[in-house]
């Protein structure tokens, strides 16, 4: 398939791009610094701003499928106002400048595959949670849901849309697993807020898994749980971490110094949901990673 990435340098674009091109497809990566990218030569750098309109219009016209990890990173400082606009801007902007893309192209892609994340449940203390849940509420729940929106407007052109709500993604060189080994290699990790909250997480090849899945499977749509099948607690999760690293998970972070450092966003730490993947069970996706020992394994 002739494919188009866009925000494909982040944590999961940057290995995704190289599963594309080694399952046989051709590339495009839409990148505002297309000069600056080290890319294997089977896959073409264009330029775009994730804003306006231009050349790179002609590249969607030849797509098969696009796919749209574009928007600033959720985690990379305090949700200030004006940080909490650029998270949501970028993304909107970006989806809404490949939707008209898209509209203005007399070829269209028949996939078109988004980003979210199992942040748009909000808080959910119990309970499993299913793609048919409702969104809940907070600033990450409101981001997601309005995000999904823009993508979702991709599909009144007759076009398949899957939505990916991510859980946090287990990774080598970046993520949030990156931050939270520092204080285990120091021995002085362990649960962060009460250690009761649930922990929806997947391994980055199962983010990959599921985008080269959709590619193939035309079963699937709309929003998809991609987590783990094992659910776990924070403190579960940090016990494995810990085993993982040959360290105790011993000292808890208290929710009040969290809340004090990262304001808002510590929400997102202190509270979690027991996301289930139903729909990828139900039409038989294999996780290569499903449980949470093996996963962190090959990670640190």
């Amino acid at each position: 398939m002739n494919i188009v990435v866009a925000g494909g340098t982040g944590f999961i674009g940057s290995s995704l791009l190289p599963a594309l091109s080694l399952a046989g497809h051709s590339v495009v990566l839409l990148t505002r610094h297309p000069d600056l990218q080290k890319l294997p030569p089977e896959i073409t750098p264009v330029r775009w701003d994730g804003l306006t309109q231009g050349d790179w219009g002609n590249q969607i016209g030849r797509a098969d499928a696009v796919i749209n990890l574009a928007g600033e990173s959720i985690g990379a400082g305090r949700w200030t106002p004006a940080r909490k606009r650029n998270l949501l801007e970028s993304r909107l902007n970006a989806t809404r400048a490949l939707l008209e893309a898209i509209r203005a192209g007399t070829r269209k892609p028949s996939l078109f595959i988004s980003s979210s994340a199992v942040g748009y449940y909000g808080p959910v203390e119990s309970g499993e949670v299913g793609e048919d849940h409702p969104a809940g509420s907070g600033f990450l729940a409101d981001l997601c849901l309005r995000w999904e929106q823009e993508a979702s407007a991709v599909g009144e052109l007759g076009i398949r849309v899957v939505i990916l709500r991510t859980g946090v993604v287990l990774g080598r060189k970046g993520g949030a697993l990156e931050r939270m080994l520092i204080p285990f290699r120091l021995y002085a990790g362990g649960p962060i807020g009460t250690g009761k909250q649930w922990f929806p997480w997947v391994h980055r090849d199962d983010v990959e898994g599921v985008i080269l899945f959709a590619l193939r499977n035309e079963s699937l749509a709309g929003p998809v749980n991609v987590v783990a099948p094992e659910s776990v607690d924070m403190r579960t999760f940090c016990a494995a971490l810990g085993k993982a690293l040959s360290r105790p998970s011993w000292l808890a972070v208290p929710s009040f110094p969290l809340r004090l450092a990262l304001g808002e966003m510590a929400d997102m730490i202190l509270t979690g949901q027991r996301v289930v993947p139903s729909k990828l069970r139900s039409l038989g996706y294999e996780f290569r990673h499903p449980a949470l020992g093996g996963a962190l394994a090959s990670v640190v």
